[in-house]
Formats: C-alpha cells, structure tokens, sequence
C-alpha cells in the first residue's frame, strides 16, 4: 500500500488512543528537556571555572626549577686523588639562586613572537603585611603591572582605584579585596611589609582588586617590580618567573615544549599547571551524559512498552489489515510511523522546554559570596549541539523503542488472530 494510506492509519491509532500518545510524547518531551537543562547547566560550570582558572593563571609560566645537586660533596672533591670512597649522609643543601639568567633577552625575543599577546615578567616573595597590632601573612608579585594588566584583565576586577595608579607611585601597592578587608585599610592608607629575611619597607594602598578567588584575594597584593628587587636586595635584572598569555590557548602545550627547548627553563602551560580542575571537568562531562542519556533511554521504554501495548489492543485491526493485501513492510511502516511522530513532537517540545529552563536557570541571582563577586547569575551556556544532539538521541530512541514491536506486529498470522 501506498505511504498516504499507511500514515492516515497510523494517525487514526495515535488518535484514538489520546492519553496513551500524550504521556508517551511528554516523557520524551522532559527526557530532551532535563537532558537540554543538565548539559547546559554543566558546561555552564565547566566555562565558569576555566574562565575563573585563566584569569589568575597565565598561559605558560616560565621559571626555573632548580634542583639540588647531591652527587657531588666538597669530602668527594677533597679526597678524589685518593683511593678512599667517601660516602656523606644527609647532606646540607647548597645555596641556589631561583632567577632567570638573561632575563632580558629571554623577554626581547619572546616578544617577537607573533602568537604571544602579552608577556609579563615577575618576581614574587613572601611576606607579612603589617598595619598596628594586625599580622597577616602573604606575599607581593612584583611586576610590570602595564603587562600584568593586559595578562589577567586586572582593570576589570579593580574594586577602588586603577592599575595605572602604580606608575605614578614608586612605594604603591594594588591589595586585594580579602587582605584589604582583614587589615581594614583603605586607599592611601600605608601598610609596612616584611620578608622572612628581615628586611622592611612601607607602601602606600593605591588600589583594591578582586580577582574572585578567596585565597588569592585575602593574600596576595601588586607592586612594582623594582620595589620587590629592592626589597630583597637585587639587582634591577633579577627576575624568578615569566608569564604568557597567548591570543590562542589550544597552543600552550606546544609552546610550553618550545620554550622549554629553547631556553632551558621549566616550562608548564596552563593544562598542566591546572589538571586537576581538568580532571573534574571531564568527570563531571561524563556524569552528565550518563545521567541525561539515561533520562533518554528511560523515555524509550514507556514508548517500547506503549507500543506494546498499542499492538495486543490492535491485534485484530492488523489481521484485518494483512487480509486486505497490506504486506509486512505495510504493517512496520505504520507502527513505526506511530513511535516517529511521538519522537519527533517529543523532541521539539522537549528543546522548546529545555531552552525556557535553561534561560530561566540563567536569570536566577546567584547567593552573593565574597569569594566569587564575579558571578552574578548561575553559569549556563547555549550552544546549537546540544540541542542538535537532544533532538538526534530522542528520535533515535523512539525509533528503537518502536522499531522491534512493529516488527513483532508484522510476523502476526491473521488467520490463528481471526479464528480467535
């Protein structure tokens, strides 16, 4: 028979049985809607803390990674003409120095490189911040702060005051919000730093940031790179680290390797450093699937079983049907074109549905929290595919779930049905 004639069929069963199509539609329907909902809400939280992980990690972080050196003693090199064999146990580790040699060719040639967008020299040390009787303990990068500006957005998360304020002062300080808080000062207020090598110096507070991250924003601060070398008594070359930030981070780990060929020094791109807010990333990736793949599935089996039970309420309607002359392709086609049309109103209304959540989701405030002042509203993210693969996955499985009792209803023989 013709497809008209089988579709006009199928259409009469679906309805005459109203409810029986409703529920089987509507557990589509909340199958894509949940799976829509979940997935969106989860890359949400994935992006959020990537863009969170990326705005206080550069790119690539270049330093130097010494290690100390026990094959050799200052016993071994005194009795080495001799046949004695010198053994020390627990040596005392030798004095090394944590900067980079040629700093300043190394930060000349980098910046050549046309896939580098900004490149930020530092150097850091601990320290206790000082304001009458209150002690905190921390410690101050010093940098290039024009550079360090452009590496982590830092005028974007300026609570009071600018990056710039740092050029014109020679003792300012950029604190973060934490710190700032716990010290109760505010700007132009002076605060005295000291390192555990004992040396002192006092700043001026010409600028608070937040970055959103509790512990670097109750213990970290900005200065000028000079200050820090001052501060520990180096010269105006001494840098420990460099950070990059690429205009394109998919080529950090092979930079990074690059990089680390080039100048000899350890270099860790942004996966490695961060791997395992990477690691949790693809967990909960994967426990999202799973859950939202079995809502699908789940959704199937109440479409398998009324179809089942469409079929033994129909069991005379198809021996009527193959004693007019339709066939078993007849017979599949209409049942199976029953389970398609539940599908596919199933997944329409299902994205339809998932969007309103999603959005919805979306425009909730999320509970203020000092430690993430960046995040206004719950983290979702609307992206073509989901919703391409929440409408393939429920027609896929309502095509299944129909597929084997249409073919059950095709191998009925009319005649053991007719006679009863």
């Amino acid at each position: 028979m013709g497809f008209a004639v089988n579709f006009s069929i199928a259409k009469t069963h679906l309805l005459s049985r109203k409810k029986q199509s409703v529920v089987a539609t509507l557990g589509v329907t909340f199958g894509i809607a949940m799976f829509i909902l979940m997935i969106s809400f989860m890359k949400g939280v994935n992006q959020f803390l990537q863009d969170t992980m990326l705005s206080s990690t550069p790119d690539i972080h270049i330093y130097n990674d010494v290690k100390t050196d026990y094959s050799f003693s200052v016993a071994g090199d005194y009795f080495k003409d001799s046949n004695a064999s010198v053994i020390v146990y627990h040596p005392k580790p030798k004095q090394i120095s944590l900067n980079i040699k040629n700093a300043d060719a190394i930060l000349a040639d980098l910046k050549k490189d046309p896939v580098i967008g900004a490149v930020s020299p530092l150097l850091s040390t601990q320290v206790f911040y000082n304001y009458g009787p209150v002690q905190i303990n921390g410690f101050i990068d010093g940098v290039h702060i024009n550079e360090e500006a452009r590496l982590y957005s830092l005028e974007d998360k300026m609570v009071q005051g600018t990056t710039q304020n740092l050029l014109t002062s020679s003792d300012g300080i950029l604190m973060g919000s934490g710190l700032a808080n716990k010290l109760n000062v505010t700007l132009g207020d002076l605060v005295s730093l000291t390192t555990p090598i004992g040396t002192t110096m006092r700043f001026r507070i010409v600028g608070i940031f937040a970055i959103g991250i509790g512990t670097l924003d109750n213990a970290k601060s900005y200065v000028n790179l000079s200050s820090v070398q001052q501060l520990l008594g180096q010269n105006s070359s001494y840098i420990t680290d460099i950070n990059i930030k690429l205009t394109n981070n998919d080529f950090s780990k092979p930079k990074a390797i690059a990089f680390y060929k080039k100048y000899g020094y350890k270099s860790d791109d942004w996966e490695t450093a961060n791997s395992s807010v990477m690691a949790s990333n693809v967990i909960r990736d994967v426990l999202t699937y799973v859950v939202s793949i079995t809502l699908l599935i789940v959704a199937g089996f109440g479409i398998y079983n009324i179809m089942n039970m469409t079929i033994a309420n129909k069991m005379k309607d198809i021996a009527i049907l193959k004693a007019q002359g339709f066939g078993r392709k007849d017979i599949v086609q209409i049942f199976l074109t029953q389970s398609i049309v539940i599908g596919t109103f199933g997944a329409i209304t299902g994205i339809v549905l998932g969007f309103a959540l999603s959005y919805s989701l979306s425009r909730v405030p999320f509970p203020a929290s000092n430690n993430f002042i960046s995040l206004k509203y719950f983290p979702v993210v609307f992206r073509a595919s989901h919703y391409i693969f929440g409408v393939f996955f429920g027609i896929l499985t309502t095509f299944v779930a129909g597929f084997m009792p249409s073919m059950r209803a095709s191998r009925i023989d009319p005649v053991a049905i007719l006679r009863g």
